[in-house]
């Protein structure tokens, strides 16, 4: 199972040639298997971003989410447990949206698909896997 990151899964919708081949494969890997997942708070970091003009979508957010989700991406919605692990993450940065990222990922034993930096170092038990390798 994998979660991808919000600029990864932005990455993966439009074929941008910032995701790496490993990654690719094992996107496509994951959704033939029906395990390719999403938190929810990336929906809303891609209206957030769609809203500010900093993305183009195709259609609307909800129209995106929607066509996504009906192609086989999996949502994982925002919950307690999530939103309480999200607190435990000792020396992660302070972005919210990260850390509930990150915190799905651990809560479901996904590798979490991402190019964030500060992800990628931190030092913990979470599988990552670079985005743009």
């Amino acid at each position: 199972m994998i979660v991808l990151d919000t600029h990864t899964l932005l990455w993966m919708d439009r074929d941008d040639p910032a995701l790496g081949m490993a990654a690719r494969k094992i996107i496509k890997e994951a959704w033939r298997k029906g395990e390719t997942m999403v938190s929810a708070i990336s929906f809303w970091e891609v209206a957030m971003l769609a809203g500010r003009g900093r993305v183009v979508l195709p259609g609307s957010p909800s129209e995106w989410r929607s066509d996504l989700l009906q192609a086989g991406l999996q949502e994982i919605p925002l919950d307690g447990r999530i939103a309480l692990l999200s607190t435990q993450l000792d020396k992660l940065h302070r972005d919210p949206a990260d850390r509930f990222i990150v915190a799905t990922a651990l809560q479901y034993q996904a590798t979490l698909v991402t190019a964030d930096s500060k992800i990628l170092a931190w030092k913990s038990e979470l599988a990552r896997q670079d985005a743009r390798n």
